[in-house]
């Protein structure tokens, strides 16, 4: 089981417009209807360091930390103890982003690979979600599609084992408030305008780390934040 032990070490309004109603057709968005939505979920002035409409913790925000080394840029490494993810960058650097896990056993530690990356993508609750909560997923059955209020907000990043796909993801959220907890349905939520930063960065094809919420936890050295 994968632990977080030793892999980093560091030194107004809420939308700019009202949201509206999600694209109502099974198709994908098109450019315009992307940019539309895009704007909607980003703050007015954003600021990744210093916005925060949204109340979360300012631990929470993006920062750029010092990253042990060995570790390979373009990875992700989410630590679920912090609710922090990571990616690496080149010349010893991550950025830092708060996050979201899994409730209790549905979060998955492993080894991922990111083999699908979509905008806006479209959502459907798998079939253990409904039989496990059919009061709040049963009515998405037949899938629910892109928009500012979709389950899987504006970008999400598909995690596979092999050729396999998992059903998990690295995803934004419309559930904003969520950040910094264990409320997802097994996938790691993060808030629409930091993964909209993140996702242009990431490649297909990068490694995925997901640690252990609960193993080999360890308190931090002098000037250190895992």
């Amino acid at each position: 089981m994968l632990t977080r032990r030793h892999f980093i070490a560091t030194s107004a309004a809420m939308f700019s417009t009202p949201l509206a109603s999600p694209v109502l057709a099974s198709n994908w968005p098109t450019e315009a209807e992307k940019a539309d939505f895009d704007a909607q979920v980003t703050p007015l002035g954003y600021d990744p360091a210093t916005s925060n409409p949204w109340g979360v913790e300012p631990r929470f925000l993006p920062q750029r930390v010092f990253a042990n080394g060995g570790l390979i840029p373009g990875d992700i490494h989410v630590d679920a103890v912090a609710r922090y993810l990571y990616h690496i960058e080149a010349g010893g650097t991550a950025m830092r982003y708060g996050v979201a896990i899994g409730r209790g056993d549905l979060y998955e530690p492993g080894v991922y690979t990111i083999k699908r990356k979509v905008e806006w993508p479209h959502w459907t609750p798998t079939a253990s979600m409904i039989e496990r909560e059919p009061e709040t997923y049963a009515k998405f059955i037949d899938g629910q599609e892109p928009g500012p209020t979709n389950a899987l907000g504006s970008r999400a990043l598909y995690l596979f084992v092999g050729d396999r796909d998992t059903y998990l993801r690295i995803h934004g959220t419309p559930q904003p408030w969520s950040i910094g907890s264990r409320a997802s349905s097994g996938c790691v939520r993060m808030i629409m305008p930091h993964i909209n930063d993140l996702y242009s960065l990431v490649d297909i094809g990068a490694t995925a780390h997901l640690y252990s919420a609960v193993d080999s936890v360890v308190t931090p050295g002098p000037g250190e934040l895992w």
